[in-house]
């Protein structure tokens, strides 16, 4: 599927520097960007799932050690 990115001259700059130092395209640099944003984002959900569970948990006592 394509698609057209509109880039200000800033990024047009960053994106081809980065092209060019990783010996890449600029739509594969792009491509890479976006799919460790969304597996950062992903794990940063999971992260927030499981603090939430262990502080369920284990809240008490960590309001405890805290008073201690």
């Amino acid at each position: 599927m394509a698609m057209t990115l509109r880039v200000d001259d800033e990024m047009e700059r960053a994106l081809s520097a980065l092209a060019e130092a990783e010996g890449a395209s600029r739509q594969e640099v792009v491509r890479r960007a976006v799919l460790e944003r969304y597996e950062r984002s992903s794990h940063v959900s999971r992260v927030d799932e499981s603090a939430g569970r262990l502080a369920d948990r284990w809240g008490d006592v960590l309001r405890r050690l805290g008073d201690a």
